[in-house]
Order: structure tokens, then C-alpha cells, then sequence
């Protein structure tokens, strides 16, 4: 679990990292007194919850909040401040929690009971993350996220990633990506490229074993996967309750999945 922690206050800042961390000890706690390199942490390290303080002098904790969603918008924010008057807004921005100075150890731990979103807990041996619920996206064993060469490479990984494993031949790759294009030589050969790129970008974070490959077909093994939309099926509670009614939202055939799912 990853936690980021955002107070312009040093004691308040400490005194709320050591409490959070008193209460998870197995956390990676990330503490900032900066709101920009708050967020530039979270670009490279995804967060599942952020403590935020509302009142700061360079960046407003509401201000922050907004763009940590954008990067991620299942994080879940829980506001820390010595104000009530922020209620309302951080309301709007569907906040998990808010939180009154001093941020106690009671008052932590209730907040952290009561999540807004589940925290989606990562497969030991799993060598990628895969989030399909809302848009695509993907990250490396250490948290980061996977930034595809080509759009059409990651959109590739996407559809295998829906195909649960099940082999898939270049034509059945082609015929998405490039949906009523004809398929020819120079389609085939270009399809080619985009999955010899997607395998590139796995290789180079150690994830080549995610890929099952034979003469002109390809499989995903999901054993080394963990994947938002592998545990939906599998019945896992929390994440059925994540489900939101989107689905890879960037693509559009991924919309009769969607129906599929209610």
C-alpha cells in the first residue's frame, strides 16, 4: 500500500506521517512538504490514499486533490485541517474522508476503515498491475506506471489483457485495431511492428513473461497479472464494488464487454 502525505506544517507533516505509519506499518509513506513535489511523486508512484492539508501556501490541498485525480481518480483523498469550512468542497470532489487537527491515531484509523475505494492489493508473484476499470492502464512490478512506444502497441495489450488468456491469431489483433480495415500484407506486417513494440516496452521491465507466444498468435498468461477486471470475474467483493460501469474507456470496442458486465 502506498500513501502520500501533504502538509506545509513540519510538525504537523511528522506528526501525521508517524501516525500513519504507526497504524500500517507495512505502508510506503510518501511525506511532502510541498504540494508540486507531492505530485510529481505521485506521477511516478501511484497512490492509494492521499492525506492532504487543505490550507497550504503554494498549492491549496483542494487544488492538489483535483490533479492527483486526474492522474488517478480511484485515489482516495482524506483532507487534514485545522478548518471546517472546506467540507462542502471536498465534498464535491468526492473525498474519502475529512479529518480535523490534530490528526489522531482514532481518528486516522476511522478514516482508513471507511475508504471510498477498496484498496486493490497486488499479487505477490504478479509481474504487472493491470487497472481496465475507467481508462487502461498498466503498471511495473515496482509501481510505476508502463509508458507504451506506440498508443496502438498498449491498445494491443489492452485486447489481449480482455481476452483472459485465450490465444489470439494476428488477424484477430488486426481486425480490432484497425477494425473495418482490410486485411492485407501491409496490415499484417504493420500489426507485426505494433506487437513486436508492446513486447519491446514488457521486455525492457522485466515482464516478458507475461506473453505466451507461438508462430502467428499470441496469449497473455494472466497468472502473472494482477488485473481489476480478472478479480471481477473471479467474484472478488471489492472488486465488484469498484466497478463503475466503465471499462477501458478509451477504446471503443471495449464498450460490448461493458454491456456484458451490466
Amino acid at each position: 500500500m502506498k500513501i502520500l502525505a501533504v502538509d506545509d506544517e513540519r510538525l504537523a507533516l511528522q506528526l501525521l506521517t508517524d501516525t500513519i505509519q504507526k497504524i500500517l506499518p507495512e505502508a510506503e509513506v510518501f511525506s511532502f512538504g510541498k504540494p508540486r513535489e507531492a505530485l510529481s511523486c505521485a506521477q511516478k508512484n501511484p497512490c492509494d490514499i492521499a492525506f492532504l492539508d487543505v490550507r497550504m501556501r503554494s498549492m491549496t490541498g483542494l487544488e492538489l486533490a483535483r490533479r492527483l485525480k486526474d492522474i488517478y481518480p480511484k485515489i482516495n483523498i482524506i483532507f487534514v485541517t485545522g478548518y471546517n469550512e472546506y467540507v462542502g468542497e471536498a465534498m464535491q470532489l468526492h473525498a474519502s474522508g475529512y479529518i480535523e487537527k490534530p490528526a489522531t491515531e482514532e481518528k486516522i484509523r476511522q478514516e482508513l476503515e471507511d475508504l471510498r475505494h477498496p484498496i486493490e492489493r497486488q499479487h505477490p508473484a504478479a509481474l504487472l498491475r493491470v487497472i481496465c476499470f475507467g481508462n487502461f492502464e498498466v503498471y511495473a512490478s515496482d509501481g510505476k506506471l508502463v509508458h507504451f512506444d506506440r498508443a496502438k502497441a498498449k491498445e494491443c495489450f489492452a485486447y489481449l489483457i480482455s481476452r483472459c488468456g485465450t490465444s489470439c491469431s494476428i488477424r484477430d489483433i488486426a481486425s480490432v485495431l484497425f477494425e473495418d480495415q482490410p486485411y492485407d500484407i501491409k496490415q499484417s506486417a504493420y500489426t507485426r511492428t505494433i506487437l513486436a513494440s508492446m513486447t519491446k516496452t514488457l521486455n525492457n521491465i522485466g515482464a516478458e513473461a507475461v506473453l505466451d507466444k507461438s508462430y502467428n498468435s499470441v496469449s497473455l498468461n494472466t497468472k502473472q497479472i494482477d488485473c481489476d477486471y480478472y478479480r471481477f470475474l473471479d467474484g472478488e467483493i471489492a472488486a465488484v464494488n469498484h466497478y463503475q460501469g466503465e471499462f477501458m474507456a478509451q477504446y471503443s470496442w471495449a464498450e460490448f464487454i461493458t454491456g456484458r458486465m451490466g
